[in-house]
């Protein structure tokens, strides 16, 4: 019972690590504006880019995935003789789940928030690092040639779903692929807007260029 209380109360920490708006508070303090007034009003790295420009982009990106690596991290509280080594996995993909919902859902902005990718590829980076550095070159690739953010995550987030159930399609590993599952089906419903600006061609794209200056 002791140690579900604590893992319960990690599940909390890591939602309200991952509900930090960094994009806004980046926004506020350094250059008086807040990003969810502007661009795609998304609070997320992407519009922070668009809005602020690449600096101030890169600082919110890093942020954003920092909160999807320490997030599983939390799990070493949790005493080694309490849990399996395959359960301490599975907590860990548990964490990282809170964080990014809580990047998408944060408590601290009504529960409107970013998109997701940024703290979802934290949590993949720490997890499965390999996996992650393929969606990462996919995710550049589709990036450098069409400049649609929106689209590189998306083919980003199937490629993991892939990866995953390339290495893990084993039977006594079915949690770590319904989390391979899970991310791209979330990323398609955070990005359903932009879906249909791809379709309809009419979705903006990302050229990184000079903006605001912090004050």
């Amino acid at each position: 019972m002791q140690t579900l209380i604590i893992i319960l109360i990690l599940i909390l920490i890591s939602y309200l690590i991952g509900s930090i708006p960094f994009s806004v508070v980046v926004g506020k303090v350094f250059y008086k504006k807040d990003v969810r007034n502007e661009g795609s009003g998304n609070a997320g790295a992407t519009n922070t880019f668009r809005v602020l420009g690449a600096t101030a982009g890169m600082i919110v990106l890093v942020l954003d995935i920092t909160k999807g690596i320490a997030a599983p991290l939390l799990g070493h509280f949790i005493h080694p003789e309490n849990i399996s080594s395959i359960q301490f996995v599975y907590l860990q993909m548990i964490l990282g789940l809170a964080a990014a919902f809580g990047h998408i859902f944060p408590v601290y902005l009504g529960f409107k928030g970013g998109k997701g990718v940024a703290t979802f590829f934290g949590v993949v980076l720490y997890l499965f690092p390999v996996a992650a550095i393929i969606c990462m070159i996919t995710f550049f690739i589709t990036f450098l040639i069409t400049h649609y953010v929106s689209l590189g995550s998306l083919i980003a987030s199937v490629t993991f779903a892939f990866s995953v159930l390339t290495w893990y399609a084993d039977a006594d590993k079915l949690p770590i692929v319904i989390f391979g599952l899970a991310i791209p089906v979330v990323i398609m419903i955070t990005h359903r807007k932009n879906i249909k600006r791809l379709i309809n061609g009419t979705e903006s794209k990302l050229y990184f260029t000079k903006k605001s200056t912090p004050l």
